[in-house]
């Protein structure tokens, strides 16, 4: 179901993760992705989800009925999940939504748009990144530096600049992120110029 769309111009864009049960009535709390739940949990809006294969809701969708924030925390009904036992069987699942390719919200970027962008820090070419990983909690972009690869949080502290159109992104990785890749080669021109 994921794949019908994508030769149509559409891609999966992640905008919300199902964290707990919340109440008897078969609310969720949610983990927002998005910079616009108003306007994407509005009743009727459909979602595919990502869970385990092992689930009784792998491969179907879910319908928004109602969204609201209660005690600062963003809820949201879905149509045929009336109790919290329902609830509690969709935990942890991960809401995707088909986006029109021209219609892109603010520091949102497909997979596709990512992989092949150099990564650059302090100037310089550091690597390429080979894939997105969608973890819980936040996404990972695999840079392949050198030999390595490097799993680098794709939060905005680490990552502040994405340029596709200049097909870079600029990384100011946490000491020890990159370095261990540095430490190496420097042992290796230490023991070349010693072997000299």
């Amino acid at each position: 179901m994921v794949q019908k769309d994508r030769n149509q111009g559409k891609n999966q864009l992640r905008v919300g993760r199902l964290v707990k049960a919340h109440g008897l009535k078969g609310a969720l709390k949610l983990e927002l992705y998005t910079d616009n739940p108003e306007r994407r949990f509005t009743p009727g809006a459909e979602f595919t989800l990502q869970v385990p294969e092992a689930s009784p809701w792998h491969g179907k969708t879910v319908t928004v009925r109602e969204y609201r924030v209660m005690n600062g925390n963003p809820v949201v009904f879905l149509d045929d999940v009336d109790d919290r036992t329902a609830a509690e069987g969709l935990v942890r699942a991960i809401l995707w939504i088909d986006q029109d390719t021209n219609e892109v919200e603010e520091n949102a970027w497909f997979d596709q748009q990512l992989v092949g962008l150099d990564v650059v820090r302090d100037d310089a070419v550091i690597g390429t990144v080979v894939r997105v990983e969608h973890m819980p909690a936040q996404d990972l972009l695999i840079v392949k530096a050198g030999e390595n690869e490097v799993m680098v949080p794709f939060v905005e502290a680490i990552v502040p600049t994405v340029d596709v159109a200049g097909g870079r992104v600029v990384v100011t990785p946490p000491a020890g992120l990159f370095e261990e890749l540095a430490d190496t080669s420097d042992e290796e021109e230490s023991a070349a110029d010693a072997a000299e």
